[in-house]
């Protein structure tokens, strides 16, 4: 059992990898077949903030921290590497390293100053500095946002593989590539002394104090790297839409990652990732067929805080948590489970 956990992962990503040259057509699920343009790039956006919600978990789910500002750093990456090749002609290869070193900076910078607050004054400051960024983006400063209409990326600095309908193939993988990444960071915090400490400081932050460790600087780490994330996540999904809005600065995107990952199951391996796959997939499709629905269903939103709220309701653990409720097979035994709160810091936190 524990040979097929460890490659189930990899043949996932392996039929991901290959699903674009399938021309399997599920009607009603999509558009169109798996390989067409349209299927691609909602799969695409459905992997981008998989990863994007695997990222935000890392705070909220691993460490314990509510931010209601995560928008900004995926807004960074997006808005960051579309100005510098837009606005200052760099080429894509130069412009998203320097867009993501940037916005890592700015979360390290702005984490800094939030962590020395905690409880809900810490997601209050996170709010403040994410509300600064949406009045930046929306005021346009020097030309360089486009405002309220956004900034549409100029092609003159993308590789060709990655312009065009054609071509929306390469963005999906890209889009896949992000999603492993994100999902390798995070599983190798959480299999580091890292994770067991931000476990700790999530169940019982003086008790991490009492080891003679500093909830600071772990916490410092965390946002930082979860930021980084979700600035990658921002410059991905700018080349798939083709340029930065203000939509992606602003507090909705911060809540639908909040509802992604409670969706899912917060502190899950994997409960994140499904839960921003899903939720996206949802978004995108009750969108599209929203017109067609009578009176109140006819709201994408409705539909979509009405299915989250039946999720909570009959799945409080998220997705993540229906293997639990199902009936184990073969008579397997359930595997033991911490009690909530932890009486005791996880053991081998290799830090004396």
């Amino acid at each position: 059992m524990r040979i097929v956990r460890r490659l189930a992962p990899l043949v996932v990503l392996v039929l991901a990898a290959v699903l674009p040259w399938s021309t399997v057509d599920i009607p009603g699920l999509f558009d169109g077949p798996l390989n067409s343009p349209g299927t691609l790039q909602l799969l695409a956006s459905c992997l981008v903030f998989g990863g994007l919600a695997m990222g935000y978990d890392l705070l909220f789910g691993r460490a314990g921290l509510l931010s209601f500002g995560h928008a900004l750093y995926f807004a960074g990456g997006a808005y960051g590497t579309d100005v510098l090749i837009t606005h200052a002609h760099w080429p894509l290869w130069t412009a998203a390293p320097v867009a993501l070193a940037g916005t890592v900076v700015l979360a390290a910078v702005l984490g800094a100053v939030a962590l020395r607050t905690t409880g809900i004054a810490f997601a209050m400051v996170t709010l403040a500095f994410a509300q600064v960024g949406v009045v930046l983006v929306n005021r346009d400063p020097g030309g360089l946002t486009g405002g309220e209409e956004g900034l549409p990326l100029d092609g003159h600095g993308i590789p060709g593989p990655l312009i065009g309908v054609a071509n929306t193939v390469n963005l999906y993988w890209l889009a896949l590539a992000f999603l492993a990444v994100a999902v390798f960071l995070v599983h190798r915090v959480d299999g580091a002394p890292l994770g067991r400490v931000l476990a700790g400081l999530r169940d019982d932050e003086r008790r991490v104090s009492v080891l003679g460790l500093s909830p600071y600087r772990f916490k410092l780490v965390a946002f930082s790297l979860s930021g980084g994330i979700a600035a990658l996540a921002g410059v991905v999904y700018t080349l798939l839409v083709g340029g930065a809005s203000p939509r992606m600065a602003g507090t909705d995107l911060t809540l639908s990652l909040l509802i992604m990952v409670v969706l899912g199951g917060p502190g899950t391996r994997w409960g994140p990732v499904l839960g921003g796959i899903l939720y996206t997939y949802l978004d995108q499709r009750l969108t599209s067929a929203g017109g067609h629905l009578p009176g109140p269903l006819a709201q994408p939103l409705f539909l979509l805080g009405a299915v989250f709220v039946l999720a909570v309701y009959f799945v409080p653990g998220g997705l993540a948590g229906l293997r639990r409720r199902l009936p184990r097979l073969g008579g397997l035994p359930r595997r033991p489970t911490a009690r909530a709160g932890g009486d005791t810091l996880p053991e081998g936190l290799g830090l004396d």
